[in-house]
């Protein structure tokens, strides 16, 4: 460190000596880079000049070559990168610039980081040194120190050298350093990310636009009018980036808008778009050509695409976050009301799924990586080799642009080995940008992307999408010189056209669904619903070859009682291995098993539910006779999804696999570690469970608890509470019976929002209990008895929420509520099952209710019985679900079960007493102990629990990770 402090010091003694030199605007910003800001960060152990010879893709500084239009700079002068993957930008200026104060420099180097979604950037003209927050979104009128985290001058940099050194350096970087800073910063006031920033702002175009076309087109059918938008969208986002790019004109777009007539205007771009482009996104048709569009509202969309109004720098804009951005998009749909007005609704198979889940990128690459990887180990790549890879459920193309990033990367490493490197040049594959800097050609990527590249979705504006992702990762790094140069010595068009790859269809269904059908009784939105799609008639040359190479992606995860029974009924008999309440990820399954030839690889993210699962044991079963299954990832207690609880696996299979072994991969994004198990050990479980070291952790704790359980059946009565509606004609709504108001013979009455984990939150409502006239009023005896009441949805982290009622209140449909039989001994209330025999017990309910609250029975609930609802991270509770809990039964005769008995019997008593303080307490003091005191009660009865089950340190240690 002293040497490079020394080092540091000459540099800045250098610019002291000759400051007002450097402080002349003369000395330009070029000069800048060369004499003190490459050194400077020489000093922090990057490799500025490339010395290393890296490839273009893993060089630790890219030097942008700065374009200024309209005196705007066109690209960040440096990206600082970790094997490829950016870390942070800088944007140079020449010392005359007033970094601390001038507001247009932050806001460039704001505007670039943000749309990046790079946390921190630097703005520096050695002179001075900013740190901006990236995540806070630019607004053009901040003030230069808006988001700025730090900032010195170069007389201070000796004396902020260790912060410096130890955020931004290599080292600090490759230590993890910097992202520790990053966390630590994280909930810094007005962060918010550039995919749900873009993504409320290509909705608000939706809105604006659905709205105006339905308006001024009233011969405009649903089915156009989404095209018609996704259309337009789609070719103002391509042209902008195009222009940011500088393969086209910047500032065409936003000429368009300062004519009347705007949609003529734009159509003019559009036609000679589709002249050089020729890609069928431009594709002129009249319907669209002739659509009318009011100007303000494409005025509105264009200008906001624009420096200085808007936030985004496209020309920095990863694909994937675009993906991301339309994935969220893709999730909604227009609707016209019967006065033929826009109305935007999530789609049916969004509703279905419970919402849309994006892929993360490191999962997108771990998967190419197992698969396109695998298969080109063997293959020259320079003969450009036959090589298929179909995503059958592309959606914005996540999967299909990871493995068109990973084949660019890996074909520019074939050609300029040095074996190859000549005859690259000379043959015009690759061209060089600057020292030690190749490319490769245009006509090489479009080749890459047309060979190698295939996706099938039902939705045909994922279609569109898919195509215009793969066509923007293909613009990535051309610009005007490139195209030129294309245009003047090929036929080619800079773009390809995707038609014959990327297709609209039913990845499940062939036209034999019709076999037995009249089709002249489908509507044709029912046919569009159906949209058939018969695989070897699509893609005849690949099926001639016997198949795809590789078929990897995200399949969508939805019940199969989702769907029609017609659909379902000819799903469940074309596939043979779905049975019961089978999910659809499973039929993708196994049509991919169809897909791929002989040597082929199939990779899909599923969720564990295949692994356990009683609807998947057929397939389990065939994965393990057959022995094709490579791979099981598994991620143990790591989140993949944002928001979504539910654990997921990666399958790899490989069909030209013939051996027993199973390599099981614990995952996350630092490392990943593996063993091997046998395939067949698997077949002595029941329903061919796929007992993973971790999984099976949690299955022999599953049998373990059960082992020495009981069941809440066989101790109490449940069942919901009484239907608070009318049987009288006309009065069938909910709540009709309740109000706010005693009347009569009502009864304090508990809903749903009423219960918490032991706590009753009572509303002031008041049920008119009518028996006769009540659809399931439930008898009194039920209600007013000492009773444990649970609320019918979990809580968001999928645990039961219980409390316990002595006060007889009467609960509605929302709560169950559990009544042990020896108190309703008299009662004319049926006996619930045969399946639960009754064993009478003088255990008090409380002694129940700890349990129920616990995190033994969370972990128990949330792996073996939650499932997820549509609308929320929640599970539905049911009474079945309750019914069949395990429960240890202490004998109460035996000393130490008495003990453990009593003892969370005055636990559960405390906790009751303790939550009702915190509800009736303002007292910021008494709330915190209050609150310690339940962490510490909650941690006695889990305690207690384990001993009662006997559970040893690696047993509980499952249960806590879990809770």
């Amino acid at each position: 460190m002293k040497e490079k402090i020394e080092k540091l010091k000459l540099l800045t003694n250098s610019f002291d000596e000759n400051f007002n030199e450097y402080k002349n605007s003369k000395y330009d910003e070029a000069n800048t880079r060369v004499d003190f800001i490459d050194k400077f960060f020489e000093i922090l152990d990057w490799d500025v000049r490339n010395d290393q010879n890296y490839a273009e893709s893993y060089r630790e500084v890219v030097r942008e070559d700065k374009v200024v239009i309209e005196g705007k700079p066109k690209a960040p002068d440096y990206s600082f990168r970790i094997g490829g993957t950016r870390k942070f930008f800088l944007e140079a200026k020449k010392p005359s610039v007033n970094i601390k104060e001038e507001i247009e420099p932050a806001f460039q180097i704001r505007r670039y980081g943000y749309t990046a979604k790079l946390p921190l950037s630097i703005l520096t003209d050695f002179e001075e040194f900013a740190i901006y927050d990236t995540r806070i979104k630019p607004v053009k009128n901040d003030k230069a120190s808006v988001a700025r985290v730090f900032y010195c001058t170069y007389k201070e940099y000796e004396k902020s050298f260790d912060f410096i050194y130890n955020t931004f350096s290599k080292e600090a970087i490759l230590k993890g350093s910097f992202d520790k800073y990053i966390i630590e910063n994280k909930t810094k006031k007005g962060t918010s990310e550039v995919d749900k920033e873009f993504l409320l702002l290509i909705e608000e175009w939706r809105d604006s636009l659905a709205k105006n076309l339905a308006i001024r087109n009233l011969k405009l059918d649903i089915y156009s009018l989404n095209s018609a938008v996704q259309i337009i969208i789609d070719r103002i986002i391509f042209l902008r980036i195009a222009e940011d790019r500088n393969i086209e004109s910047y500032g065409t777009l936003r000429d368009s808008i300062k004519k009347p007539n705007v949609y003529h205007e734009l159509n003019k771009l559009f036609i000679n778009a589709n002249k050089k482009y020729n890609s069928g996104l431009f594709q002129e048709e009249d319907w669209i050509k002739n659509l009318v569009i009011d100007d303000k509202i494409l005025q509105n969309i264009i200008k906001y695409l624009y420096y200085p109004d808007s936030p985004y720098e496209l020309s920095v804009l990863p694909i994937q976050i675009l993906g991301n951005i339309y994935e969220q998009f893709l999730g909604k749909t227009i609707r016209l009301t019967s006065a033929h007005q826009a109305k935007i609704e999530k789609k049916d198979d969004v509703l279905k799924a419970g919402g849309v889940y994006y892929t993360p990128q490191h999962i997108v690459d771990y998967i190419v990586r197992n698969t396109v990887g695998e298969k080109i180990k063997n293959l020259d790549l320079y003969e450009h080799p036959i090589l298929s890879i179909l995503d059958p459920s592309c959606g914005s193309g996540s999967f299909l642009v990871g493995v068109y990033s990973y084949l660019l990367e890996k074909y520019l490493e074939s050609y300029t080995d040095s074996k190859r490197f000549e005859k690259s040049i000379k043959n015009g594959l690759i061209y060089q940008i600057s020292n030690n800097t190749f490319r490769l050609s245009i006509q090489v990527k479009q080749q890459i992307l047309l060979k190698h590249i295939y996706g099938v979705d039902i939705d045909n504006q994922a279609v569109e999408v898919t195509k215009l992702s793969l066509l923007l990762k293909l613009m990535e790094d051309e610009n005007s010189e490139s195209a030129e140069k294309l245009f003047k010595h090929s036929q080619l068009k800079l773009l390809p056209d995707l038609n014959k790859n990327i297709k609209c269809g039913n990845s499940l269904i062939d036209s034999d669904f019709y076999t037995d059908k009249d089709i002249s009784l489908f509507s044709d939105e029912e046919l569009r619903k159906v949209n058939t799609f018969d695989w070897e008639k699509e893609f005849p040359e690949i099926f001639r070859s016997g198949g795809f190479d590789c078929v990897i992606g995200n399949p969508p995860w939805i019940s199969a009682w989702t769907e029609n029974n017609v659909i379902r009924n000819y799903l469940t008999n074309k596939f043979k291995l779905l049975h019961g309440h089978w999910d659809t990820y499973l039929a993708f399954l196994e049509k991919s098993l169809q897909l791929i030839n002989k040597k082929g690889i199939q990779s899909f993210i599923l969720p564990t539910s295949l692994t356990t699962e009683k609807y998947a044991s057929s397939l389990r079963k065939y994965l393990i006779e057959s022995k094709i299954l490579d791979k099981i990832c598994e991620f143990g207690t790591v989140r993949v999804f944002e928001n979504v609880s539910r654990k997921v696996i990666i399958l790899i299979i490989k069909n030209d696999k013939i051996n027993d072994k199973l390599t099981i991969v614990d995952y996350n994004k630092q490392k990943e570690k593996e063993r091997t198990i046998k395939l067949s050990d698997f077949l002595k479980n029941d329903n061919y469970l796929f007992n993973t070291d971790s999984s099976s952790s949690k299955v022999k704790l599953k049998q373990k608890i059960e082992s020495n359980s009981y069941k809440i059946g066989n101790i109490f009565y449940l069942n919901y509470g009484a239907q608070v509606s009318s049987k009288i004609k006309g009065k069938f709504k909910q709540d009709y019976l309740l109000s706010t108001e005693k009347k009569g013979n009502a009864k304090k009455c508990l809903k749903g929002d009423s219960i918490k984990r032991y706590r009753i939150i009572y509303n002031e409502l008041w049920l008119d209990y009518q028996k006769e006239i009540m659809y399931g009023p439930r008898s009194e005896e039920f209600f007013e008895s000492d009773k444990i009441i649970i609320n019918k949805i979990s809580d968001n982290n999928f645990n039961l929420q219980a409390t316990y009622d002595t006060e007889k209140y009467y609960c509605d449909q929302r709560l169950i509520c559990l009544v042990k039989y020896a108190k309703l001994e008299n009662s004319t209330i049926r006996t619930q099952s045969k399946n639960f025999t009754i064993i009478p017990t003088e255990c008090h309910e409380l002694y129940f209710l700890a349990f129920i609250n616990s995190k033994l029975l969370s972990f128990y609930f949330k792996n073996f019985i939650a499932t997820k609802n549509l609308q929320g991270n929640y599970s539905d509770v049911l009474p079945k679900m309750i019914r069949g809990l395990p429960i240890f039964l202490p004998e109460l005769n035996k000393t130490k079960d008495k003990e453990h008995h009593d003892t969370l019997l005055r636990l559960s008593e405390s906790m009751l007493d303790t939550q009702k303080k915190i509800q009736e307490t303002e007292n910021t003091a008494l709330l915190n102990n209050f609150n310690k005191k339940v962490e510490i009660l909650e941690n006695q009865i889990n305690q207690i629990i384990y001993k009662l089950y006997q559970l040893d340190e690696d047993e509980i240690e499952v249960i806590e990770n879990e809770n």
